[in-house]
C-alpha cells in the first residue's frame, strides 16, 4: 500500500512509505515541499500539517497545542510527528521561504561564486574580477532531513542519507552558477564554500563519525580545493579550525582581520544554528569555542517564527501610543510570524518593562504603559501567552526557546573570557555575525543578558562575515595564505567536556549575563 497525496491544485501522488522515517521527511523527499523552513520534527512550526482524508492516527499534546480542537477534529495533524506508514492526505498550499537576489553591478563575464554554507540558509555572491556582481540567499534545501546540527549529521549517518543531503545542495550550487551564466554570459571559474564542520563534511559526502559523538574530532581540515561536480570548478574549502567550530569562522576572521582594522582583544560571534565563538587576543593568539544553538535566531522552530520576507514581523518598539510592529516591508499578505529578530526584540521590550522578569515568567509592568501590555497575556490551551495581534503570539514555551539561546550563547562567552583570564571590559570590540548579525539590535542582547552589561557600545554589526571573508578569499591569493596560518596559536575551549556543563547551562537560564 501507498501514500496517496492530494494536493492543494488538485495534483495527486503515490509514495512509497519508508519504514522508520517520518511521513514528514517522506514528502520532503518527494521534493513536494523544497523551500519550505521546517523545524524538522519539533513539532513546532506547524508546516508540515497534512489532513487524513481517513483513519487519522491519534493527536498527542503537542498537535493540540498548536492546530486546536477543531482542526483535529478535522483530520489535521503534524507529519514530523507520525509515522511513514500507508495513509490518504491532503496537503495544504506549502508556506515557502522565498529566494532573494539582489543585482549589485551590471557587468558580465566570467565569474567565480562565493557561498555560505549555513545549517539553516545557504548566501552566495558573483563576482567578476574580484567584485561582487549579484548576491542572494535562500533556505539550505537540506532542512527537512534535520533542523540543526546534530539531527543533520544523524541524517548523514547512512550511505543512503548522505547521498541524499551531498545532491541537495551540489545540485542547488550548480543550479546558482547555471543562473549566473545565463544572466552574466560568462562560465565559472572560480568557486569557494564556506561552511561549519557539519555542514562541508556533507558536502564532501565525508562520513561524519568523528563529529558525531564524543570525543569530538575532525578528520579533514580543509584549506584545499575539492571538486563538487561536473560542470563546476575545484571549490576552496577554508581551514575547520575545530570540531564545530568550521570554515565559516575563517572565513570570517579572515573578513574582520585580513579585510579591515580590528582592535584587540574582539570577540567573533556567529549566531547560527550552531553557535561558533573566536576570541582574539592578538594577531597570533586565539581561542576558538562552540555550543548548539538551534535554528530559532533564524525564524525557524517557533511557533510564530518564521525567515524574513514579506510581511514578516522584524521588530518592536513601545511608544506612548502602544507597542508599534516593525515588519519587513510594507506587504498586507502572510502578517502571521516573527522573525529570530522580532522574536529577541519583542522580549527586550516586555523584560525592559518587567512584563517579562528575569526568570522569563510573564509578569504585571513597571509603568501604567506596561500594564496595560501585560494585560495581553492570557492562557491559550492551558499556557500563557502574550498577544501581539489576531493571528501572532508569544507563547511561554517560546520564551523558554529564547532563554536556551540565550544560555548557550552566554556560556560560551563567558568560558572563553574566563579561559583568557580577562574581564568583560577587557573586551575592546565585539563581532556579531550570521544569520543576525546584519539586523539584530546589540542593545536588545544587552538588555536579554546574551551580552554583558556595558558592552553593546563596543559591539559592531558584522553582518555576514563568513560571505564576506569567502569572497576575500577568491578574489585575493594572500587572503587564502592568512586563513591558512590561522589554525596555528589557536586554542579550543571545550564546552561539553566540562563535567558541569549541565549545570553552568542552567544557571544562565535567566535574562541577565552571568559571569
Amino acid at each position: 500500500m501507498s501514500i496517496l497525496i492530494h494536493t492543494h491544485d488538485g495534483g495527486r501522488f503515490a509514495l512509497e512509505p519508508k519504514p522508520g522515517d517520518t511521513l514528514a521527511r517522506t514528502i520532503f523527499l518527494s521534493r513536494l515541499w523544497h523551500g519550505v523552513p521546517l523545524c524538522s520534527g519539533l513539532g513546532k512550526c506547524g508546516l508540515c500539517r497534512v489532513r487524513y482524508l481517513k483513519d487519522a492516527p491519534e493527536a498527542n499534546r503537542d498537535e493540540l497545542k498548536k492546530l486546536g480542537q477543531e482542526r483535529l477534529d478535522q483530520g489535521w495533524r503534524l507529519s514530523c510527528l507520525h509515522p511513514s506508514e500507508p495513509c490518504e492526505i491532503e496537503l495544504p498550499e506549502p508556506v515557502r521561504s522565498q529566494r532573494a537576489v539582489r543585482a549589485l553591478k551590471q557587468i558580465g563575464g566570467d565569474f567565480s561564486l562565493a557561498v555560505d554554507l549555513g545549517t539553516t540558509s545557504v548566501h552566495w555572491t558573483a563576482l567578476v574580477d574580484g567584485e561582487p556582481v549579484a548576491t542572494g540567499r535562500e533556505l539550505n534545501p537540506q532542512m527537512g532531513m534535520g533542523s540543526e546540527v546534530m539531527s543533520r549529521l544523524a541524517a548523514a549517518s547512512t550511505a543512503e542519507g548522505r547521498f541524499v543531503l551531498r545532491a541537495l545542495i551540489t545540485d542547488r550550487i550548480t543550479e546558482l552558477a547555471l543562473l549566473a551564466t545565463r544572466n552574466l554570459g560568462g562560465n565559472c571559474v572560480g568557486l569557494a564554500v564556506s561552511g561549519n564542520p557539519a555542514m562541508t563534511y556533507i558536502l564532501l559526502g565525508k562520513k561524519p563519525d568523528d563529529l558525531a559523538a564524543a570525543p569530538y574530532q575532525l578528520t579533514y581540515f580543509g584549506g584545499d580545493e575539492k571538486r563538487l561536480g561536473a560542470g563546476l570548478p575545484p571549490a576552496y574549502i577554508p581551514p575547520l579550525l575545530a570540531p564545530f567550530v568550521g570554515a565559516d569562522l575563517s572565513a570570517g576572521l579572515t573578513a574582520v582581520e585580513f579585510g579591515g582594522e580590528p582592535q584587540y582583544p574582539f570577540l567573533l560571534a556567529d549566531l547560527g544554528t550552531n553557535g561558533e565563538f573566536i576570541l582574539a587576543l592578538s594577531p597570533s593568539e586565539r581561542l576558538c569555542a562552540s555550543v548548539p544553538m538551534g535554528p530559532a535566531l533564524e525564524g525557524v522552530g517557533l511557533s510564530f517564527g518564521r525567515t524574513a520576507g514579506p510581511g514578516a514581523i522584524t521588530g518592536f518598539q513601545l511608544t506612548p501610543k502602544g507597542l508599534e510592529i516593525r515588519y519587513f516591508d510594507d506587504s498586507e499578505a502572510g502578517r502571521s510570524g516573527m522573525t529570530g529578530t522580532g522574536y529577541l526584540s519583542l522580549a527586550a521590550v516586555l523584560r525592559a518593562h518587567g512584563v517579562l522578569d528575569e526568570t522569563g515568567r510573564f509578569a504585571k509592568g513597571t509603568t501604567p504603559l506596561a500594564a496595560r501590555l501585560a494585560e495581553r497575556v492570557a492562557p491559550v490551551d492551558g499556557e500563557p501567552s502574550f498577544a501581539v495581534n489576531d493571528e501572532v503570539r508569544l507563547p511561554a514555551s517560546d520564551v523558554e526557546e529564547i532563554l536556551k539561546v540565550k544560555a548557550a550563547f552566554n556560556l560560551a562567552v563567558s568560558a572563553l573570557l574566563k579561559a583568557a583570564g580577562i574581564g568583560p571590559g577587557g573586551l575592546k570590540q565585539i563581532y556579531l555575525a550570521g544569520a543576525l548579525g546584519e539586523h539584530v539590535s546589540a542593545a536588545d542582547l544587552e538588555t536579554l543578558g546574551f551580552l554583558p552589561a556595558g558592552c553593546a557600545a563596543r559591539t559592531i554589526k558584522g553582518g555576514n562575515t563568513s560571505l564576506k571573508g569567502t569572497e576575500l578569499l577568491l578574489a585575493d591569493p594572500a587572503a587564502r595564505t592568512f586563513a591558512e596560518s590561522l589554525p596555528q596559536g589557536l586554542t579550543r575551549v571545550d564546552l561539553t567536556g566540562d563535567a558541569d556543563f549541565g549545570d553552568h547551562f542552567i544557571q544562565r537560564m535567566r535574562f541577565s549575563y552571568v559571569d
